[in-house]
């Protein structure tokens, strides 16, 4: 018999196993939470040092930049949909094996500016080649890069912010999917990058195997639709991917809110209570990214103020009982934060002082002292 899943019991497992409900007790490897996360998203490392530090308790952003760049267990590198996220460097072998197997569109890019197949290979041997011991800015890599494979490697063609990239860095995401290359400490105010250690990549479809049961142990029930939209895949090929682990038993169907979804096999325990409390979470939460349906973590109102055209992420959120209820900003001036939190509908007394729990605790992660302001966030997405 299929089992039968509501959103009240798929919010209270996501929120439990996302270390939401009990953070994970003092001295748990900072690691250990990322791979829980399965990944933090760490375009902007404030945030990432966040996610990880309010799921660890008593830590703040001193543990996580510790793993990251004193002990290594944490890398920063270009993760799923090709963004940069921190991922557990125990599981590298894993991530770049399955990283690497999704099947990619086209080229984006002109045709003046593409790399043949041939030549992108060779830019990522080049990186890793070069990084290999060594901590490069972008300057000093793309030197190296066109010494190792020619001119054309360097030509400027690539629109940028301020001007023109060179050819060859269309390709630097995928050298970080491919563990050829990834972040190490900022030289002053530039960014400079390293190669990780050394490992063997798991065979390709022992890896995709992993990552969707990791998914779903995460973030079920969810469908094929879901899991492409999150490691940015193309939806036949979930189908197609999910069908075979169906076939082989390694994840089984389940009826999710009255559509077929899927979980680990075995994996059919849900808590019996739902989800009570507030929290603050910052941009591009893992909780708040991987969820789906978007329109039952984004009810109501959250649908417009919290999404920008339906992606998730670009806002900081306030959750209230496992759902976005609001959003909020934090602005840093020297020893403080401001927070101000923008709430969707009315707070109740205890709620009220949760939050203000919530801001301290912020601020403990953040090492500075809280200030929170209940309000408009006048500020767009990324701000």
């Amino acid at each position: 018999m299929t089992s039968r899943i509501t959103w009240d019991e798929a919010s209270a497992r996501r929120y439990e196993r996302q270390l939401l409900r009990t953070p994970a007790p003092p001295g748990t490897p900072a690691a250990e939470v990322v791979g829980t996360l399965l990944a933090a998203h760490a375009q902007v490392l404030s945030a990432a040092e966040l996610s990880v530090g309010l799921r660890l308790d008593g830590a703040t952003r001193q543990d996580v930049r510790a793993a990251l760049w004193d002990d290594r267990s944490v890398v920063k590198t270009y993760g799923p949909r090709g963004t940069i996220h921190l991922l557990a460097s125990a599981e590298l072998p894993f991530w770049t094996a399955a990283l690497t197997a999704i099947p990619t569109g086209p080229s984006t890019f002109p045709p003046d500016v593409r790399m043949t197949p041939g030549q992108e290979d060779e830019v990522v041997t080049a990186i890793g080649d070069a990084l290999d011991g060594k901590q490069l800015t972008i300057d000093e890599l793309t030197e190296e890069v066109v010494a190792r494979t020619g001119p054309w490697a360097g030509d400027l063609v690539m629109e940028a912010f301020q001007g023109k990239w060179p050819r060859w860095r269309q390709v630097m995401h995928r050298a970080g999917q491919s563990g050829a290359l990834c972040f190490a400490p900022n030289r002053g105010r530039k960014a400079t990058y390293t190669r990780p250690p050394r490992f063997e990549p798991l065979p390709a479809d022992e890896a995709l195997a992993m990552l969707v049961r990791h998914y779903l142990r995460a973030y079920g029930p969810a469908n094929p639709q879901h899991f492409a939209k999150w490691a940015d895949g193309p939806k036949s090929w979930a189908a197609d991917l999910f069908a075979a682990l169906a076939s082989s038993g390694g994840i089984e169907e389940v009826d999710f809110e009255g559509a077929p979804a899927w979980v680990v096999a075995g994996d059919t325990g849900f808590p019996s209570e739902g989800v009570r409390g507030v929290r603050l979470l910052p941009y591009f939460d893992a909780y708040a990214i991987a969820a789906q349906p978007r329109e039952r973590m984004f009810p109501g109102a959250a649908y417009q103020r919290a999404l920008a055209g339906g992606q998730a992420g670009n806002y900081p959120v306030l959750l209230v009982d496992g759902v976005v209820a609001g959003v909020w900003h934090q602005r840093r001036q020297g020893k403080r934060t401001t927070v101000t939190v923008e709430p969707l509908g009315r707070l109740s007394g205890a709620q009220e002082r949760e939050l203000r729990e919530q801001v301290d605790r912020v601020s403990e992660v953040l090492e500075a002292g809280p200030e929170l302001v209940v309000g408009k966030v006048t500020v767009g997405p990324h701000a």
